[in-house]
């Protein structure tokens, strides 16, 4: 009898014990499912994390390209290196040591908000550079029109000076060459010329400076010779022969001025040139053809 009811009993305790076995053997299969996703999300939180540090540390090196300050340089290149450091200590952890993970994201968090100050200052560098450069064009600009002003008035005040210059200088009208013979009447051929004698007038000119001038005479002959008297003047960095000299007071009137040369040689007939030179300037000339 007791048996008839012991089979049932035994039979519900091993449908129980198989269904605790399957129930247990669930649960380990869904705990190593989950433990697996687990690992998936550690894995990748960890590849997020290094591309962040790599991304990180390239925003450094284009920071140093954008500025040109050499301390601040010298920190973003310090701040780098440390970024690079940490992302190496990254790839050595396992995504399963939860410990370091966690300290390298605090790390993480700390050179993020470092890099954003850092890229707060050169945004303000930058910005005053701008500022900087801005106004060294327009300084540069006022500059440069400053000085073509003042190359303007320079070669205004060139440009007067030289008409000033121009407008006071001497000016020899009716020049005249005689020959005489020996009783210091006009001679009809250069042959019986015994003095050469050059008359003209200094014109008036209210511009040119009153004082004691030197006048040089200076004749030509037809084969182009200089009538020597016996010294040079300076004109034009060289130095001329000329034939007479006078020095006379000038007022800013007309000055008639008469000058001589003895004959000491044979004069053929031709054409002869007088040029008359005063202050380094050449102030009138003439050609005279003689028989």
């Amino acid at each position: 009898m007791m048996r008839k009811y012991l089979l049932p009993l035994l039979a519900v305790a091993v449908l129980a014990l198989i269904g605790v076995l399957i129930y247990m053997s669930m649960n380990v299969k869904q705990l190593e499912q989950e433990k697996q996703e687990m690992q998936e999300l550690a894995e990748l939180d960890k590849q997020e994390m290094e591309n962040e540090y790599e991304r990180f540390t390239l925003q450094y090196g284009e920071m140093m390209t954008q500025i040109n300050n050499d301390s601040i340089i010298a920190q973003l290149t310090q701040e780098q290196m440390r970024t690079k450091q940490l992302l190496e200590e990254l790839k050595q952890v396992k995504a399963s040591d939860a410990r370091e993970i966690t300290r390298l994201k605090k790390e993480l968090a700390a050179v993020r908000e470092v890099l954003r100050s850092y890229i707060r200052q050169v945004d303000s560098l930058n910005q005053i550079n701008q500022q900087l450069r801005q106004e060294n064009e327009r300084v540069s600009t006022e500059l440069a029109e400053t000085n073509r002003e003042k190359q303007g008035l320079q070669q205004e005040k060139q440009t007067l000076t030289e008409k000033v210059a121009i407008a006071a200088q001497l000016d020899a009208t009716g020049i005249q060459m005689t020959p005489l013979n020996k009783r210091s009447k006009a001679a009809k051929k250069m042959k019986d010329a015994k003095t050469l004698q050059v008359g003209f007038t200094i014109a008036r000119n209210v511009t040119a400076q009153n004082g004691n001038r030197t006048l040089y005479v200076r004749i030509q002959t037809p084969a182009g010779t200089v009538l020597n008297g016996g010294g040079t003047f300076a004109y034009e960095n060289r130095q001329l022969e000329y034939s007479m000299k006078k020095t006379v007071e000038y007022s800013g009137e007309e000055t008639p001025v008469t000058v001589y040369w003895q004959v000491n040689e044979f004069l053929e007939g031709g054409d002869y040139r007088v040029s008359i030179f005063a202050d380094g300037n050449m102030i009138g000339t003439r050609t005279f053809s003689f028989k």
